[in-house]
């Protein structure tokens, strides 16, 4: 099958011929319809995931049709129309068993811990908790940002952050997790404050709902403006692009008591941030992470999306095929899509 992949940290991957896997016992393969480019495929190419190993393929959330299907799996047929979180869960844990599968103590994760999804085919392991059914209301390239930056805000927003109708929400960062924060928190009624140093960005975030913009190349303290335009300082604020400076002002532009959800990365390898633990302190802040979300919650976002309460697919808006997705990947610290990026593997 073709795949990109890279062989050295920081090189540009390239489509290469690779085999093509086979299904284990337990697990399927996927043929990929649709997978997205992401700031985390980012990470794993510059060599900031201890888990990678070269050579690799990056990719880690997609849609498409079962190919095969190993021993031990029932339920799920060749051909059926399926997605899958980032986070492959083992489905015994204790974690597990409380229902956090995003948070499992085996986990497993394509474009990470294994080959991922920039290829023409990709494995599930553990299909049985991991592996979804695509309703025929949603289109492939719209499952394929669900598994890691739509799901992952869905979560962030309304399960770890527990927005409320009428909240002031800052979303710090406006790429693939942003937008889709943005989208999230206008859906649920929230007002929302949107920060990034991209003009189209921040156009997009406005067509999904934002009140208020600010671009923090353009202003002398983005904090201030923040906690001016909110009244206060936000209810909730989220770091969605993985930054120390986008982290700390995240935490510094909050009300008392208000919450404080990191989405974006922080590789130790690009060194920690030096929370400011005293404001954390002295407004009783809460800082809270998010990591993903678990198969079994899936239904309820893809009603909504379904329905048409959620349209992720207004937040696509570059195409790439498995030949263009190398080079955009390797340029993304520098000049990441406004938007989304999806690729097709097909073409």
């Amino acid at each position: 099958m073709r795949a990109v992949v890279f062989e050295a940290f920081g090189d540009v991957p390239e489509v290469r011929e690779v085999p093509e896997p086979e299904a284990p016992t337990g697990g399927v393969v996927v043929a990929v319809e649709a997978t997205g480019l992401c700031r985390s495929d980012w990470h794993a190419l510059a060599g900031h995931d201890d888990d990678v190993r070269l050579p690799h393929v990056p990719g880690h959330e997609f849609a498409g049709r079962v190919r095969a299907i190993g021993s031990g799996v029932t339920g799920f047929a060749v051909g059926q129309r399926v997605t899958a979180p980032f986070v492959y869960a083992c489905g015994v844990c204790e974690p597990c068993r409380q229902g956090d599968g995003q948070v499992c103590l085996d986990q497993r994760q394509p474009g990470f811990t294994r080959w991922g999804s920039y290829a023409e085919q990709v494995v599930v392991e553990r299909a049985a908790v991991n592996l979804v059914p695509l309703p025929d209301a949603v289109p492939m390239e719209v499952a394929a940002v669900l598994g890691c930056r739509f799901g992952t805000s869905f979560r962030a927003v309304t399960q770890v952050g527990r927005v409320r109708a009428g909240e002031w929400v800052a979303v710090h960062g406006c790429g693939g997790v942003g937008l889709s924060a943005v989208a999230i928190a206008v859906a649920s009624g929230a007002r929302v404050v949107a920060v990034d140093v991209n003009d189209a960005a921040l156009a997009l975030a406005a067509r999904l709902g934002a009140e208020v913009t600010i671009n923090s190349s353009m202003v002398d303290e983005v904090v201030a403006s923040v906690v001016e335009v909110t009244g206060g300082g936000a209810h909730l604020s989220l770091d969605a692009l993985g930054a120390h400076q986008t982290c700390v002002n995240s935490i510094l532009g909050l009300r008392p008591r208000g919450r404080h959800v990191q989405v974006g990365l922080l590789p130790p390898v690009l060194g920690l941030p030096a929370v400011p633990m005293h404001v954390v302190i002295g407004r009783e802040l809460e800082v809270l992470g998010s990591h993903g979300m678990a198969a079994h919650a899936y239904p309820a976002l893809l009603g909504m999306v379904a329905g048409g309460r959620l349209d992720p697919a207004s937040m696509i808006t570059t195409h790439l095929t498995l030949e263009e997705a190398g080079p955009a990947l390797a340029a993304m610290a520098e000049r990441p899509p406004s938007g989304v990026a999806v690729i097709d593997p097909r073409r």
